[in-house]
């Protein structure tokens, strides 16, 4: 059995900023399904948020807060959206020195792009690789600080007993063995559930799991209703384009050559929140305005050569190889797709959750900076942040505890866990877990998506119990150990199906429309009644709902314009 004093699950850039806050003290591990660099933080492509002022001197951290809150449509909590830009500025500054290769002004300063919902230009990128560049940076860094990896490991347990956590089990994916890992603290940053749907910019690994596994152990999801579609992902593959394109000057051009969004949002346009365009993207395509009644167009083509190659690079390289168009001549067919998860496993702004010793940040955590809507260029922002502050708050925690983790607790999960996947991995059924996945991917798509109406939800839970039911009687096509993805694929499965539970349950039960939740039944925002967070907590007849207020300190709602 391993023994580390902080374990944390997830690679990308909260798991690696974390790791890095913890490693001169402490002595810290990482556990990742996948190499740290081919995690989904590397997808981000437009930008991160930072209010530095460079293009326009008269923006501020406040006004960065101000717009996140006005973004979220009101649900975020105060204190965590302006913790998250007042931060913002040290942690970009801190890339920096670390080496981040950021896209440059004249002068030399950071160069800074306008993003949607946002006042100023104040999205700090390289090029269009942002996260690829911020990535590859805190790795490097966490190479030269020797944070220890494992990859190719799935945390399928979190052990917690007497409300204390004790570690974590994992699948070594290579040998098909289950692993033990004693901690003193444990720290999830394990990325979305975009996978829970069929059309999603995420990557394969974005299932949920990490959530799933923490909702399992008695941790509460918080806002899971809450699920962001981007405006603009390449139809026919839901690769991300970023909003950087539009940030450039790009339009949105219907079939009737319209740019549309002058209907829908007269004075942000294309820089709308991601809600409000994704809404009139699919409004157009739903009422026949769209190229084969499937897409509209991302127009670049006004921008020119010089700055598409420049600005743009990784979106031209994209549409050429995945479209065979060129966007210096030609528009880019685009269509919404599941981008984002707003809600999580519920924190507090320094990772804390309800079990002692388990901390949380990034996508799978729901600190709620964003509420019901997050901004472009706030999700990479929102894993250095927080994932710095979780961190911190795990080795203040270790330092100070006053006995080491059970053993004897870790031991007992492992056997657990070792009965269960063996039996998952030789059962005997007759349904076949790609199938299962299929169907739940299209009814949340289809029926839990853009627009909801009782109706739909209803139908789409009774779906996902009946799969929940199939999913009791599988049976693997392949039985080996070594590199057995169809057992690792099938055992997320199980928590997929949960989470989705979760988020269709939550669409239900939330009577309005807020941020990125549009009810076509509930067309309004109801502050009077609807003000506040969901929290889900697991029981053996699905999701418990509960209820927690939404932290207001300055910012009283009003009517999102734009």
């Amino acid at each position: 059995m391993k023994h580390h004093q902080v374990i944390i699950v997830g690679g990308g850039l909260a798991g690696l900023r974390a790791a890095l806050e913890a490693v001169d003290e402490l002595d810290v591990a990482v556990l990742s399904q996948v190499h740290p660099v081919r995690s989904h933080s590397i997808a981000a492509q437009g930008g991160i948020n930072a209010a530095l002022a460079n293009v326009s001197d008269e923006d501020s951290w406040e006004r960065h807060a101000f717009d996140t809150i006005k973004g979220s449509d009101y649900l975020a909590d105060q204190p965590a959206a302006e913790i998250l830009a007042r931060e913002a500025i040290d942690r970009v500054y801190e890339s920096e020195h670390w080496g981040c290769p950021y896209s440059r002004l004249e002068n030399g300063k950071i160069a800074q792009r306008p993003f949607g919902g946002g006042g100023f230009p104040r999205t700090c990128y390289a090029s269009d690789r942002t996260g690829h560049a911020l990535l590859h940076t805190m790795y490097e860094r966490s190479v030269l600080k020797k944070v220890k990896v494992y990859e190719e490991r799935m945390v399928i347990e979190l052990v917690v007993e007497d409300g204390t956590c004790h570690g974590v089990v994992a699948l070594n994916l290579v040998t098909g063995e289950l692993e033990a890992y004693l901690a003193d603290a444990v720290i999830f940053t394990t990325g979305g559930a975009g996978r829970i749907y069929s059309k999603s910019t995420n990557a394969i690994i974005n299932t949920g799991s990490g959530m799933a596994v923490a909702y399992r152990a008695g941790v509460p999801l918080k806002d899971m209703e809450f699920i962001q579609f981007h405006p603009t992902s390449l139809y026919g593959t839901n690769i991300l384009m970023t909003e950087g394109a539009r940030g450039e000057g790009g339009y949105l051009i219907n079939s009737e050559g319209e740019r549309f969004m002058e209907k829908y949002a007269p004075s942000a346009m294309e820089l709308a929140p991601r809600d409000i365009v994704a809404r009139a993207i699919q409004t157009e395509i739903k009422e026949g305005r769209g190229f084969e009644g499937e897409y509209v167009h991302l127009d670049l083509r006004h921008l020119g050569a010089e700055k598409i190659m420049e600005r743009l690079p990784g979106i031209r390289e994209i549409a050429l190889d995945f479209a065979g168009i060129d966007p210096i001549t030609a528009p880019i067919p685009i269509q919404p797709a599941q981008h984002y998860t707003m809600g999580g496993i519920d924190c507090d702004v320094d990772g804390v959750t309800v079990v002692k010793g388990f901390f949380t940040a990034g996508e799978c955590a729901c600190v709620s900076a964003h509420g019901a809507n997050r901004l472009g260029g706030n999700s990479i922002l929102e894993t250095i942040v927080y994932g710095k502050r979780a961190g911190e708050a795990a080795l203040k925690y270790v330092k100070g505890r006053e006995s080491g983790p059970s053993r004897r607790a870790v031991e007992e999960a492992l056997e657990r866990c070792t009965e269960l996947v063996e039996g998952l991995r030789t059962a005997d059924g007759s349904e076949d877990p790609a199938a299962i996945r299929e169907e739940m991917t299209k009814v949340m798509f289809d029926k839990v998506g853009i627009f909801r109406d009782a109706e739909n939800l209803k139908a789409a839970i009774e779906t996902l119990v009946e799969l929940k039911e199939r999913y009791r009687n599988l049976r693997l096509s392949y039985r080996g150990k070594r590199y057995n993805l169809d057992l690792a694929r099938a055992w997320e499965l199980g928590g997929m199906l949960e989470v989705a539970e979760v988020i269709a349950r939550g669409a239900l039960l939330r009577e309005e429309s807020r941020g990125s939740h549009a009810r076509t039944d509930f067309t309004e925002r109801d502050d009077e009644n609807w003000l506040k967070h969901t929290l889900a907590y697991r029981t053996d007849d699905g999701p418990r709902f509960d209820f927690k207020e939404v932290i207001i300190t300055k910012y009283q709602p009003q009517a999102r314009r734009y």
